[in-house]
């Protein structure tokens, strides 16, 4: 088991963890390799609306280098990394 030096000013976090940041808030989450629409939109709207008027936009930059950035849609998926930027809006068609 290894140590990780810290220096003054800089948090620890466990090497098992990302940040992410999902408008503008900066989240720590384990490590893992996707993120689906369903997760990100609950992590931008911890109790989300549902019903056929909402509808919500999910962008993202500074992805994985095969698709940096782009738009989710519900059912998709994307890859994530450190330091990844989802930008989650919410929307009423009435």
């Amino acid at each position: 088991m290894g140590t990780q030096q810290v220096t003054p000013g800089q948090q620890f976090r466990p090497e098992n963890q990302i940040t992410i940041y999902v408008n503008s808030r900066a989240i720590e989450l384990p490590a893992k390799d996707v993120l689906t629409f369903d997760e990100v939109v609950a992590l931008a709207f911890p109790n989300p609306d549902r019903g056929p008027n909402i509808v919500y936009t999910v962008t993202f930059r500074r992805g994985q280098g095969d698709k940096p950035q782009g738009t989710l849609v519900e059912g998709e998926s994307v890859k994530v990394k450190d330091g990844i930027i989802f930008d989650v809006t919410r929307t009423d068609k009435s």
